[in-house]
């Protein structure tokens, strides 16, 4: 004979635990669209569109390789040498 009891009771339980993660989840997914926005906001006062957000990072990215190819260059090679 099926212990019914125990089975509604076990059935309870997992739809307890699954509206807690559903609650969790809610949560973390509130966060992260709050999050996003934020990030957004910081990229429009920096006057960078999202969809041109890789084409930025590249151009800082040579920007910042050549200054330091420049600066490589102004340094004295005779004196680095002696050290």
């Amino acid at each position: 004979m099926k212990n019914y009891e125990k089975e509604l009771s076990l059935l309870k339980e997992n739809l307890d635990k699954a509206k807690n993660l559903k609650y969790k989840v809610e949560a973390r997914l509130e966060q992260l669209n709050n999050q996003q926005q934020e990030i957004l906001k910081e990229l429009k006062e920096l006057g960078v569109n999202p969809e041109d957000l890789e084409e930025e990072i590249n151009k800082l990215t040579k920007e910042i390789d050549t200054l330091f190819k420049e600066a490589n260059e102004l340094l004295p090679k005779d004196i680095l040498e002696k050290m």
